[in-house]
């Protein structure tokens, strides 16, 4: 068994679907009875529950020695199904699989083809179908999108589009950062604008002819593409999956924790998909439930629009979390970083190949980048604060909060840091 940095500590254990075993918030009480407040961390990926309790344990490692006079902590770990979103191209096909209960054949046969990578139309078209199963999308295949798309609008365009011209396109997308690594203009490179899959396609890279297709370089190039874009239709998944987790799972259990044990003051981390997870919680919390006194999102891979109310470029439109610090008691935090390479590079691919305006459309347009990547935007009255400052001066008592914390995180999962851990005890009013 990992052995836990804190106590009391309790994991909180949720499925995808946000359910629980029964008595979950009973137990959580008792184990928090003399306590003052409680830390509810939520990761962004794991491999197993004892990968998750090792990143709790080094997280919540400072906590202790945080705490204020008459405080008493208590710590409480999220653990749900979900995987890294990693900045390597290759997928991690044994975790996919340990995440998507029931698809193992799925994700074994894809496995065959990316790791075959066979010169064939038909593979591709088993590729793209495999992938609509994966996410539960299938049934775009024969209404060409109308009515998932109907039902569902957040289904990306690329679970749609035809597999190869979609191969096509994230190849075309990869080779873009690629040319901005090597030249250093990094910032800029991101997918390819909407004529470039077109032209791609025009050069053979779309949906070529058999015998552009049989070409070998190409066919690697396109299999190449067809990774990303598995990892892309995991990332669409996972994305989901937190919402859902947040919304259904733990804001309830907040809800009935509160019942229970009303004085208890609780405080929200979330890491990277954790961090979506956490700001639909709050969101899922019964009207009325005034327990949650502060959220603090580490590296949060979602919109940094999503807690406007206007969009600047649609102002006829919010965000997916508009107003969303007003059901908080105390500060909504976002630290980011840009050292994040998964934000700066792959979320802006995944979100404009998503359709989902509410996210990103390009990572070249700064208006479309990750919370996690450059703070809280468009939400007026937003402290702008760095790291340094905060540790000196705090931080508001309410609202939105960005705070800058590149100097110590140098990439996504870089969040186990005293620093960080002294954000979360500022915001929450609780530290020394």
């Amino acid at each position: 068994m990992t052995e836990m940095s804190v106590e009391p500590y309790r994991e909180i254990v949720l499925d995808k679907d946000g359910d629980g075993p029964a008595g979950q918030a009973d137990r959580l009480a008792r184990s928090a009875r003399g306590c003052t407040d409680l830390v509810v961390f939520a990761h962004g990926w794991n491999n197993s529950p004892s990968v998750a309790t090792r990143f709790y344990s080094a997280f919540f490692a400072p906590f202790p020695g945080l705490a204020g006079e008459g405080v008493r902590l208590g710590y409480a770990g999220v653990v749900w199904p979900s995987m890294m979103f990693s900045d390597e191209p290759v997928p991690d096909f044994a975790t996919l699989a340990a995440t998507v209960p029931g698809k193992a054949a799925v994700v074994a046969r894809l496995a065959e083809l990316v790791g075959e990578e066979p010169a064939d139309e038909a593979a591709f078209a088993e590729f793209g179908a495999l992938l609509r199963e994966l996410t539960d999308t299938a049934d775009t295949a024969d209404t060409g999108g109308q009515g998932l798309r109907g039902a569902d609008p957040e289904v990306p365009d690329f679970l749609l589009a035809e597999p190869l011209a979609m191969c096509a396109r994230f190849a075309a997308a990869g080779d873009a950062e690629a040319t901005a690594e090597a030249t250093g203009d990094a910032g800029g490179a991101g997918a390819p604008d909407a004529d470039g899959a077109e032209g791609a396609a025009e050069r053979g890279e779309g949906r070529p002819a058999e015998e552009r297709l049989l070409g070998g370089d190409r066919v690697k190039r396109l299999w190449k593409g067809a990774r990303e874009a598995l990892r892309q239709a995991t990332y669409y998944t996972m994305k989901r999956r937190a919402g859902v987790v947040g919304a259904r799972g733990l804001g309830p259990l907040l809800g009935e924790l509160a019942r229970t044990a009303p004085g208890l003051r609780v405080h929200l981390a979330g890491h990277s998909f954790g961090a979506r997870l956490v700001c639909h919680a709050v969101l899922g919390l019964p009207e009325g439930t005034r327990t949650v006194k502060s959220v603090t999102l580490l590296q949060g891979a979602f919109s940094h629009y999503a807690f406007a109310t206007r969009l600047p470029h649609a102002p006829g439109r919010g965000g997916s979390l508009p107003d969303l610090q007003r059901r908080v008691d105390g500060p909504l935090v976002a630290c980011h970083s840009r050292h994040d390479t998964a934000l700066r590079v792959y979320y802006p691919l995944a979100s404009r190949l998503s359709r989902d305006d509410d996210a990103i459309l390009g990572q070249d347009d700064r208006r479309w980048w990750a919370v996690g990547y450059d703070g809280i935007q468009a939400v007026p009255g937003t402290a702008v604060r760095d790291l340094r400052t905060v540790l000196r001066e705090g931080l508001p008592a309410s609202g939105c909060v960005s705070v800058d914390t590149a100097e110590v995180v140098s990439e996504h999962s870089d969040v186990c840091r005293p620093e960080l851990a002294r954000v979360v005890a500022r915001a929450g009013r609780f530290g020394r």
